[in-house]
């Protein structure tokens, strides 16, 4: 079939693009996939495609103005902070993504980490390895009946983690911009008070520039010297550096972190 259109993916967490080349194929659609995710490798590809699909990799101000001819950029997952969304609006370019995209996956493992925290899963693991089998060796386990956890951010993920919470009877706490329960039953609380009464913090908020370091040196400040702190959104959402310094002077228990600013 004689080809209409040619669309650059930058990146991919899966083996390879049969399936987009057995579905597009059809349609004239020519796949390019990006043999890096050098800004310079993909301002080069991106000249004469009609969209680009991107998973992790950066579509920079310079990528999207080279792509003259670019008619959409597509997400594969949920958060756009990779993608220079103010760009493409400038030049009238759509930039779509997945809202439902590992819903399930990512509020299991939220609540993988928050039990694992809990219960002391990852140090006695740890301790076993090395040779020690000492149930004394450990920091205080607890139950999450009864504890306060805090959900920061209500999307897709941030409301199916509620409901698998509420399973295990804890109180569960939340804060959006909007004040807007969405129908969980969660308690809507300020900022503030959501981390200094929680026992639990999980974060669920996408990265812009108002977010970026939402949870630093001051926020963890107000946290109790007993919370855990649980990311599976955005690295970027934290301060690292001082939720080291936090983590090494015991002014917060622990922390349990999906993501990290700067991905290793």
């Amino acid at each position: 079939m004689e080809t209409k259109h040619r669309l650059l993916i930058t990146d991919r967490a899966w083996p390879n693009c049969s399936i987009e080349r057995d579905m597009l194929t059809e349609l004239g659609v020519e796949i390019i996939e990006a043999p890096d995710q050098d800004e310079s490798t993909l301002v080069s590809l991106a000249r004469d495609v009609s969209a680009i699909a991107t998973c992790w990799a950066p579509v920079t101000e310079a990528i999207v103005r080279a792509a003259k001819q670019c008619r959409g950029i597509a997400r594969f997952g949920i958060g756009l902070d990779n993608i220079a969304v103010d760009v493409a609006t400038e030049l009238g370019i759509p930039v779509t993504n997945v809202p439902d995209y590992c819903v399930e996956e990512v509020s299991d493992h939220a609540l993988a980490l928050m039990l694992s925290c809990a219960r002391n899963v990852a140090f006695y693991h740890h301790r076993t390895k090395q040779g020690e089998y000492s149930l004394k060796s450990g920091p205080r386990m607890r139950r999450l009946a009864g504890q306060v956890v805090g959900l920061v951010g209500l999307g897709h993920i941030g409301r199916r983690l509620a409901a698998k919470l509420h399973a295990l009877n804890p109180n569960v706490w939340a804060h959006t911009r909007s004040g807007n329960n969405h129908g969980t039953g969660c308690k809507m609380v300020s900022l503030d008070e959501l981390l200094a009464g929680s026992d639990f913090v999980s974060l669920h908020c996408p990265l812009t520039s108002d977010t970026r370091h939402l949870i630093d040196r001051a926020a963890l400040a107000t946290m109790k010297p007993t919370a855990t702190l649980i990311n599976t959104s955005r690295g970027a959402l934290i301060d690292h550096v001082a939720l080291d310094e936090a983590l090494q002077s015991e002014k917060l228990a622990g922390a349990a972190l999906d993501v990290f600013d700067p991905e290793p």
